[in-house]
């Protein structure tokens, strides 16, 4: 593979660390700034929301201007919002702050997966995908936990020092291996660009990233109080269990990349039945140590072998007229999912039937998502009849 993908993966861990090291830090970020904990899980709902708003409005932005400057301005102002984050005096402060950095995320994978595809046969352009994701994996088997770790022992703003800290070495990747590219002077045709957005194949590609984003996302905000209040773990024991996580991630991003390389469409189903199953199974697992940790494994294997074949779908459905803008779009998909689980996810617990019942609620979302997937096959099926048929009269 190309070096110039492994620049990407290192955007990709530093953006996937800010994204997800708020969940290894919920309790002393709620304890520091005297908030709840459901409102701590706020931070990633609104981290969610800036990436649902500025995937679009960025990429549209962005569409004339080189990518490799693109990917290069996110950057920066990705550094600069971690580092806000580390200063701010207060919940509102960080809330911004996080918004802030979170508007670079969409547009940085969603260029990035086509900078990513354009770089090797279309044989592999799935792998390609799952391979710049793997720094979104390997943020959270190492981002995360390390974060955890600083977070317990140095107070949570030094976690966010750190992550700038890596945005700083993933702009110098970017600069130094991922090709230059020139400035279109097309001008933007935003009619075709929505127009292949709207597609219906690419709006339900869409809604099921949401919709199966936000059973696992139910789940993983609120991991650490699962692990600390359900199954009884100490507080310590979060980091580690955490590398069972991301361990389970890498795995399965690698596999649901080579699988959807063969038969996408098999794998995205086959990939999100696994997940509604771990989830629901979750609720009888977290009351053993043991079982708990091999199911966090398996939870993380399960969420992430859907993420390529889910944005190769996208791209696949938008071609021939806004695969950049609807790969951006997706990216916000996976975040407005992100947000509506941490907010599920704390209506469960705070006004519903508590902590131990998110992944059983979590695992219904999920079969939702499914749902929508058989959905898109049977419509894909029926358009490919009336194809070949009029193909047929044709002749």
């Amino acid at each position: 593979m190309p070096r110039a993908l492994y620049a990407l993966t290192v955007g990709a861990f530093g953006i996937g660390s800010t994204e997800f090291v708020i969940m290894g830090l919920l309790l002393q970020v709620a304890a520091d700034l005297n908030v709840t904990i459901a409102a701590a899980g706020l931070l990633i709902s609104g981290y969610a929301l800036g990436v649902f708003v500025g995937a679009p409005i960025l990429t549209i932005l962005t569409l004339r201007l080189p990518r490799k400057a693109v990917l290069l301005t996110l950057m920066v102002i990705f550094i600069v919002g971690n580092a806000a984050s580390a200063l701010a005096p207060d919940y509102t402060w960080l809330m911004v702050a996080r918004v802030i950095t979170a508007l670079t995320h969409g547009t940085f994978f969603g260029v990035g997966a086509v900078v990513a595809t354009g770089l090797v046969p279309q044989d592999r352009k799935a792998s390609a995908i799952s391979i710049m994701f793997t720094g979104l994996t390997l943020a959270t088997l190492l981002g995360v936990p390390f974060g955890a770790w600083l977070g317990l022992h140095f107070g949570w703003r030094s976690t966010f020092w750190a992550v700038a800290a890596i945005g700083v070495i993933g702009f110098a990747a970017i600069a130094l291996l991922v090709p230059g590219d020139k400035a279109t002077d097309e001008p933007v045709r935003l009619r075709e660009e929505f127009a292949a957005v709207a597609r219906p194949q690419v709006l339900l590609g869409l809604l099921i990233t949401v919709i199966g984003y936000a059973g696992v996302f139910a789940v993983f905000t609120y991991i650490q109080p699962l692990l600390t209040q359900v199954t009884g773990f100490p507080e310590t024991a979060v980091s580690p269990i955490l590398l069972v996580f991301g361990g389970g991630m890498i795995a399965g991003n690698l596999i649901g990349g080579r699988l959807a390389d063969r038969k996408l469409m098999a794998t995205l189903l086959g990939t999100l039945t696994a997940l509604a199953v771990v989830m629901g199974l979750m609720t009888f697992a977290f009351h053993n140590q043991i079982a708990a940790v091999l199911f966090v494994g398996l939870l993380g294997a399960a969420a992430f072998a859907t993420v390529a074949p889910l944005q190769l779908r996208v791209l696949q459905k938008a071609e021939g007229g806004g695969q950049t803008l609807a790969s951006s779009l997706n990216i916000a998909a996976f975040n407005l999912g992100n947000a509506i689980g941490a907010w599920l996810g704390g209506v469960v617990i705070e006004h519903g039937p508590g902590l131990g019942a998110v992944t059983w609620v979590a695992a219904l979302v999920t079969v939702a998502g499914l749902l929508l997937a058989l959905l898109s096959r049977a419509l894909e099926r029926k358009q490919d009849r009336v194809s070949a048929a009029l193909a047929n009269a044709a002749c």
